[in-house]
Parts: C-alpha cells; structure tokens; sequence
C-alpha cells in the first residue's frame, strides 16, 4: 500500500471515530452536566485541573515514545525496537511513581487551602483528586504502549476502543443520574473504572500483536534512555508551559471567579476540542509517514509532506470554525439545558485560537522529526510562563474573564505565525519560500472565504432550523469550492481526484 493511500485509509478509521466520539461525547456532557449541576461539573474540572498540571508529562512523553519508536521502525524490525520499548516504559514507571509523591503533596494543600468549594464537599473533592491521580499514573505507564500503536499505524484499533470508551462514559453519565446523593464522587469512580479498562484493553491488544512491547527490564539501554531523555527533557519544559496556560487558567477562573465560569470555561473547550479532532486525526495520520520519510533519509518528500498536510489542516479547520463561530448561540443552546454566562463568548474565541493553533502544531512537527526540540523549548515556553502572571494581575485588578481569551488568541498567533515557521526554518532547515507560500495560501482561501460566508449568511435567522443548517451547508459549499481552486495547484486536485477514484473502485 502507498503511503499516500495509508495516510487516506488511516485518516478514514480516525474520521469514524471522531464523528461517533463527538456526537456522543458532546451528548455525554449536556447529560453528566444536568445530572451534576453547573457547580459540581465545575468543581470535577477544576480539580482536575490539579491534576492536568502534572499531567502535561504524557504530552511530553508520548512525544517522545512516539518519535524515536517510530524512527526505529522505519528503520526495520531490529532488536533495537524491543529495547527501545523496554526502557521507555520502565522510564514511565518510574516518573509515575515520582509523580504520586507531588501529586500528593503539592494537590492536596491545594485542595486544602486554596480551592472555593462548598460546605460539605471536601470529602467529595478529595475522591475526586485521588481517582484523578490514579488516573493520571495509569496512563503514563500507558504511553509507550499507545506509541507503539500510532508507529504501526493501526488506527483501526485505536477508532474501535474510543468508540467504546464514549459508550461506556455515556453510560456512566445516565448511571449517575439514577443515583439520589454524592453523585459527584460516584461520576470519578465510575469514570476511573472505565478509563482504566479502557487502557488495559490496548495493553492486551499490543501484546497480542506486537513482538516488541513485551516488557523485559533485563534489556534496559542506558544509551537509549539518554536519548529520549534528552529528547523529552526539552519537550517536558515546552509542555509545561501549555499545561501552565490550559490548566493554570481553570484554576486561576476558581479562584477569582464561580465554578460556573470554569464550567463554561470547559463547556466552550469541549466544543473546540470536538473540531480540533478534525485536525488530529488527519495530523495522527500524516505524522508517522513525516518521520519514516526523513528516517529513510528522503527529506524533500519529508519537507513537501509537512508542508502540504499544514494547509490541509488549516482549511479543514476552517471549515469546522466559520459554522461554529456564527452559529455559537444556537448550538450551546440546542446542546445545552442551561447555557452558563460568558460560554457563548469562550467558545468564539477559542476557535479563532484553534485556527492559530494549527500552524504551531503542524510546523511542530518538523522539529519533532528532526529530533531537535531544545531551542523551541527554548522560545516558545517562555510565552506561556508570561501568559499565566499576566492573566493573575488583570483579574486581580478586576477585569472580565474575557481577557484569558484575548490573552490566549495573542499568544499562539505568535507561537503559529512567527516562532514555530522561524525555528522550522533554521534548526529543521526548511525553506523559507515553501513556508511562505504555505501561509500565503491559507491567507488567500480566508481573505475570500470568510467575507463570503459571511456576507451570504447575514439575512439567515440562526434560531430557526432553516437557517442553521443554511449557514452550514452554505459554509461548507464556499469553503470546499474556495479551498479547491485558491487553495490547491494542479498536482494537488489530480492527488485527490486519483485518491478518491481509487477509494471508489476498494483500491
């Protein structure tokens, strides 16, 4: 199979995932929070939140699982693979147990001392942060296992398993609505149950099928665990800074304001998140060919791959954040029971951030190839480590909670359109020509589609059904055809048009 046709196959199984995820994802949430209120909902993200700060270690780590895994096996399968896997998750072991002694320590005088939560609670947050931590250890042990996955590029078994998980977190979400009292506590328990199912059933399957996740501690590389330490090490201090921005900006919305505010805060994150599936699934499926190129050595087709997924990415982004941004009332209201204040609002501007986030994340990519995070760890932490005492002082002097939306818009606009094209420039050696007409495209398709969509669905009324779905039919018609003649070259609809031919006659 070509890589061309892989990549179409895999980005396939991960669409039918993210299509079923995110409808009962999305359906999974107005019902866990009706069952548990505005203020409980808030407060089990909150202290997740905790949580999430030290969990920005399995972004990094994954990273680096994922990357030297997959190098190795475009290399070939050697012995070298098995040791690669052995000493990553022995790492991971070790890095868990070290993060249940913070996660205790610093989580609980947290919880204790600084976090608003009603009279009578305190037993139900502490359940809460427990299973969270639990959770979080879990699945650190869980990453090698999960990078051994994407570097075979069985994306097959990785749609099948998520469809299940949602399942299961919908039913835990009707479960808890037939309990009378501490729903709170039995929503984190229920829910730990699942997730750690969830990770042992991918632990089996590799296990199964792949000779090199069988875990031998006698076959530990020193040499090796140097490598994806370095490696990592810069990627934990890049990673740090967006767990410091995401998580950090929960915890400083508790502080300053009501749990209904992180609630809406969540609210408008697990609608973006839902469009940012889009662009995972399609970057999941891109990336291990990314890296197997430049690995085999051919790093023009590297570069052109990259580049071309990147402005892919950014329209199909696009497309999912024209209907959302116009239609954001609407649809809040139509998922929601209760749409909190300022939801409406934190939804808009988080998927302007996400159209932003794109680039950072893609050009991203080519340093992750490349084996050479130190100096984007370097330049692009130091933003989000500014972000987070600049958003403390503005709301200690009283400002809306708006100003972490414009705050977090400002900051991957830097990150996407000056930091990440300038380091993928000197330190992944792209060129600088390729990376402006990359961005120059996706200027041209927004300068035209925007103003069009726009100006074409100002007279529908967005209440009414009509013309709801008018501004999505009407947007994904402007923007297909926009992307389609502004946005591609010749080379490009010949790809597409042979790869859909083929798809059509089950080649």
């Amino acid at each position: 199979m070509s890589s061309g046709s892989r990549i179409i196959k895999n980005t396939m199984f991960l669409y039918f995932r993210m299509i079923c995820v995110m409808g009962v994802s999305l359906y999974t949430v107005r019902v866990t929070l009706d069952a548990l209120g505005v203020i409980d909902y808030g407060v089990y993200q909150t202290i997740g939140g905790i949580v999430g700060m030290l969990a920005f270690l399995n972004s990094a780590l994954g990273t680096g699982s994922s990357r030297f895994l997959t190098f190795e096996l475009g290399r070939g399968i050697t012995p070298r693979l098995r040791q690669t896997f052995s000493t990553l998750l022995l790492a991971h072991i070790i890095i868990a147990g070290l993060v249940v002694i913070v996660a205790e320590l610093v989580g609980v005088w947290y919880l204790e001392y600084h976090l608003h939560i009603a009279a009578g609670q305190e037993m139900a947050a502490m359940v809460v942060f427990q299973l969270s931590v639990l959770t979080a250890v879990m699945s650190m042990t869980q990453i090698p296992y999960m990078a051994v996955i994407i570097a075979h590029e069985q994306m097959r078994i990785y749609a099948y398993v998520t469809l299940i998980e949602v399942i299961l977190k919908l039913v835990v979400a009707f479960a808890i609505t037939m309990i009378d009292s501490h729903r709170l506590e039995a929503y984190a328990i229920l829910l730990c149950i699942v997730q750690v199912t969830i990770m042992g059933t991918y632990r089996l399957f590799c296990y199964r099928n792949y000779e090199e996740s069988h875990f031998d501690w006698h076959i530990f590389d020193k040499d090796i665990l140097r490598e994806v330490g370095t490696f990592s090490g810069w990627s934990i201090f890049a990673q740090l800074s967006i767990a410091l921005m995401n998580q950090g900006t929960l915890l400083l919305l508790n502080t300053f304001f009501s749990p209904a505010v992180v609630s809406a805060r969540v609210i408008a994150l697990q609608v973006c998140g839902a469009a940012q599936q889009f662009l995972n699934n399609f970057r999941t499926a891109a990336n291990p060919q990314i890296v197997k190129r430049l690995a085999a050595g051919d790093f023009l087709a590297s570069e052109r791959l990259l580049l071309r997924s990147t402005y892919f990415s950014y329209y199909l982004m696009l497309l999912l954040a024209l209907p959302i941004l116009l239609l954001a009332e609407p649809l809040l209201e139509l998922w929601l029971s209760e749409v909190p204040e300022y939801a409406v609002a934190f939804l808009q501007w988080s998927m302007v951030q996400s159209l932003f986030a794109v680039f950072d994340a893609s050009l991203y990519t080519a340093l992750y190839a490349k084996g050479r995070l130190r100096e984007n760890a370097l330049l692009s932490p130091t933003i989000g480590f500014i972000i987070v005492p600049v958003q403390f002082l503005l709301f200690e002097l009283g400002y809306s909670p708006m100003v972490m939306c414009y705050l977090s818009t400002l900051t991957y606009a830097i990150l996407g359109l000056i930091i990440k094209p300038y380091l993928v420039y000197r330190v992944a050696g792209y060129s600088l020509a390729l990376i402006g007409m990359m961005f120059l495209r996706c200027l041209k398709v927004t300068i035209v589609a925007v103003p069009l969509v726009y100006a074409t669905t100002m007279p529908f009324n967005i209440h009414a059904w009509s013309g709801f779905w008018g501004v999505c039919v009407v947007s994904l018609v402007i923007m297909v055809i926009t992307s389609w003649c502004i946005g591609m070259d010749r080379d490009e609809r010949d790809l597409v048009l042979r790869m859909i031919r083929d798809r059509l006659h089950g080649k």
